[in-house]
């Protein structure tokens, strides 16, 4: 493919990008993936799948090196708590389970659809999105969304949003939201809705804030169109791509 730069290398002199270690799986075989998140802590890859586990994939040496076994039902979002070296993740068996990354280890195990205030049978007890910022988590799906503190273990708010959530995100004093609906939910970390700005898609999937920059904060949103809603100003859309 690169035939200028081959011409120069010796077998001898060139060495694979990744290399194996032992009795790990370099590849992976799962009926699908649902989530991923970087690990800053081991600089690993932290995926939740279909076949109810969630998989450890060193990034330096590019072989999958342990497996999290816990959820009775597919693994719908991951999460890092980084500076608790915690791995958070959200399944189809209404649960939210905290691992040490560590170890491997199941520390906590919250079922939130069993939570009075959390709990909405009509739309199940799966959980779709899941998030953290140091000791809160966000965390939503067939339960309402909702703010947990993680010391205590226990609800703080929850937000009186229709439909199931597919992702959340902390933002200065703020929570964004996305789900069934066409906008973008603005809520107070009290549990109340500040604003709902609409978006060019009928049902959300996806929302990315660019945090690395303060001159050019942009978030973008993408769900069931062909469009990505491009937001320079929270407050409106600024303009959407096509694909």
């Amino acid at each position: 493919m690169y035939p200028l730069i081959c011409d120069f290398l010796s077998p001898q002199n060139v060495k694979p990008l990744w290399t194996k270690r032992p009795n790990y799986k370099s590849s992976l075989e799962i009926p699908e993936i649902n989530s991923m998140i970087i690990n800053p802590r081991d600089n690993s890859l932290v995926v939740g799948g279909g076949d109810n586990n969630i998989h450890i994939l060193d990034l330096e040496h590019g072989v999958f090196k342990s497996v999290l076994q816990g959820h009775s039902d597919y693994v719908h979002c991951v999460s890092v708590r980084e500076r608790e070296a915690e791995i958070l993740s959200g399944g189809e068996d209404g649960a939210v389970r905290i691992w040490d990354s560590r170890t491997g280890q199941t520390v906590h195990c919250i079922e939130v659809y069993k939570y009075e205030e959390c709990a909405r049978p009509q739309f199940g007890k799966w959980i779709s999105c899941l998030t953290t910022d140091s000791d809160w988590m966000l965390c939503g799906g067939g339960p309402s969304l909702s703010l947990w503190h993680l010391r205590s273990l226990s609800p703080t708010s929850t937000f009186p949003l229709s439909g199931c959530q597919r992702q959340a995100a902390f933002y200065q004093d703020m929570i964004l939201a996305v789900g069934e609906g066409q906008s973008v939910s603005h809520c107070l970390l009290g549990g109340e809705v500040k604003a709902q700005i609409p978006c060019s898609s009928q049902s959300l999937n996806t929302l990315q804030l660019n945090t690395n920059s303060t001159e050019h904060r942009v978030l973008t949103v993408g769900g069931s169109s062909d469009h990505i809603d491009v937001f320079t100003n929270l407050s409106y859309r600024a303009f959407s791509l096509s694909f």
